[in-house]
């Protein structure tokens, strides 16, 4: 069985001696170890990877998906088809550990593997399954899908993410100080703590932080104190000592009030959805600070080195080369899907994100007459492109990705990819000259996905949501959509930023881009730039130490 000095093949920097332990319910790390299903766990992966790069005694804990989150690919007429595949990881280390945690009052038996630190350069990271032939059937599906969509599954996980996570560290006789739950997911450790402690709640705020990633109600899960007692989820904790911990409200319990109530200290993910946050939360009694430690992505993947040198440089010929010849990349996959074939001369403008109907990936279209348009100026052509999963039972998103599927059919110019995953997340960034991004104002609490573009040498075109008032600057780093007035309904605020959206697009950034390629290359240089080091991930690491650890 592994110990506690086989964790770590490296000598941890002196101000990162304190052990922490981050629980995540997913972790994009590599494409290989589908572990993921979009932003949150793009950030946790590069959380991991600069762990690794600071020398950090940091280790993570998440789940072995068996099926991961959901395959995208097609039916028979190019829309979403969702399929589930078993994966295996023949790079995880077995660590021989198998134990029992209680959930519905049973025995389930989780197994540990570790992801070690030389396999993809990250922190030692441990995944639990329950997929082992020591559990029945039922208790072997708990660890299968990312994000289930069974309420009893659901709660089931975090328990396994939770109670299991601080399990294996005791298991291990690691001495953590720090516990980190990134998301509320992992609410059963607080009360595992709660025991751990002697049932003394003063000394689990000692060890207990929290990050909140998310304004959205999807994102911060309520259940009936009544189901998550009989499942299990408060351990030994009576129903009468939760609620007076807990101050729950009409018998249901918020993961993430819970979470604040809990905690010595939180976090939301910029400095907007810090506003946000206390918004929402400050009014309740018992809840924790909220700081703002905006989000970020790590450089050292995400970055193409040659885009990097020609910036070093101040090397303008070499940038738009390397930058022609990352989109012929990028449009190979393109036309395998498709069929179309894309021009690397062309601006080329990309939506890739999550699926969710506030993050309207349909809003440029809202004038059909103008977007057809624009996909026929011969003068300024463009090409356009989206991606990204929306969640399997979303069938509002669904539909606007099958929207889409139909709506590009016409256009020689337009595709929608399949497998919107890290390794064609990169593709994207690397291979568009535009990263547009309209949410809903106030409903995109950080949004990372215009940091990694901007570091390839892709240009922000964004609402000033989340992270990007601390950034963008209009055509000097960016370009802003201005937002409408939040008295206005829903619908005539879509109208106003999708008439802003198209205005900028037609009159600003494609004149800039063909008439005027020198500023346009500055625009792109000052991005580049000034997105490093604010927004690589090793400087939240480090925030993370400073303003929540310690």
């Amino acid at each position: 069985m592994i110990s506690t000095k086989d964790i770590f093949n490296y000598k941890f920097d002196e101000q990162y001696k304190k052990p922490i332990a981050y629980f995540s319910m997913e972790f994009a790390i590599d494409q290989s170890l589908k572990t993921y299903s979009g932003g949150l766990g793009f950030l946790a992966g590069s959380h991991m990877r600069s762990a690794y790069e600071l020398r950090q005694n940091l280790v993570g804990i998440g789940m072995l998906w068996k099926y991961g989150y959901y395959d995208q690919e097609r039916t028979i007429d190019n829309t979403l088809k969702v399929s589930y595949t078993e994966k295996n990881y023949y790079f995880l280390h077995d660590t021989g550990i198998i134990f029992p945690i209680s959930i519905h009052n049973a025995d389930i038996y989780l197994k540990a593997y570790m992801l070690k630190p030389e396999t993809f350069n990250t922190c030692p990271v441990f995944f639990l399954t329950t997929d082992i032939a020591e559990n029945d059937h039922i208790s072997q599906t708990i660890t299968h899908r990312l994000y289930d969509s069974n309420e009893a599954t659901r709660i089931a996980q975090s328990i396994v993410l939770g109670v299991g996570g601080a399990k294996l560290l005791d298991i291990l006789e690691r001495k953590t100080e720090i516990y980190h739950m990134n998301e509320g997911h992992a609410l059963p450790l607080a009360f595992y703590l709660y025991q751990k402690y002697g049932n003394k709640i003063k000394d689990v705020k000692k060890h207990l932080v929290f990050t909140t990633h998310t304004p959205e109600k999807a994102g911060n899960e309520v259940h009936s104190v009544f189901l998550l007692n009989k499942m299990s989820f408060f351990g030994t904790v009576n129903i009468a000592e939760v609620k007076q911990i807990t101050n729950y409200e009409y018998d249901h319990l918020d993961y993430t009030l819970t979470a604040l109530r809990m905690a010595k200290v939180a976090n939301a993910v910029s400095k907007m959805h810090k506003e946000v946050s206390d918004k929402m939360w400050k009014s309740y009694e018992g809840v924790c600070e909220i700081k703002a430690i905006t989000n970020a992505q790590n450089k050292t993947y995400w970055k193409d080195e040659v885009l990097e040198q020609a910036l070093s440089k101040d090397d303008d010929e070499l940038l738009m080369r390397r930058k022609k010849e990352l989109k012929k990349q990028l449009f190979k996959i393109i036309a395998n899907q498709s069929g179309k074939l894309f021009d690397e001369n062309i601006l080329t403008l990309v939506w890739a994100r999550r699926f969710a109907g506030y993050k309207r990936a349909d809003l440029m279209m809202r004038d059909r007459k103008v977007f057809d348009a624009l996909l026929r100026n011969d003068k300024m052509p463009i090409q356009i492109i989206w991606a990204g999963k929306p969640y399997p039972e979303d069938f509002g998103a669904i539909h606007i990705f099958n929207d889409l599927v139909w709506s590009a059919k016409p256009y020689a110019n337009v595709a929608v990819l399949t497998g919107y995953e890290l390794e064609l997340s990169a593709y994207l960034k690397k291979g568009s000259d535009v990263w547009l991004n309209n949410p809903n104002l106030y409903r995109e609490a950080s949004g990372t996905s215009g940091m990694t573009a901007a570091m390839n040498a892709s240009v922000n075109f964004s609402i000033a949501d989340g992270w990007v008032p601390e950034f963008a600057k209009h055509g000097h780093n960016s370009f802003i959509i201005p937002y409408a007035d939040r008295k206005l309904n829903q619908e005539e605020q879509n109208n106003l930023e999708s008439k802003s959206l198209m205005n900028i697009l037609q009159n600003e950034i494609l004149p800039t881009y063909y008439k005027k390629p020198k500023e346009w290359c500055n625009i792109v240089k000052n991005a580049m730039r000034e997105v490093a080091p604010t927004y690589d991930s090793n400087r939240m690491a480090h925030e993370y130490y400073v303003e929540l650890y310690d």
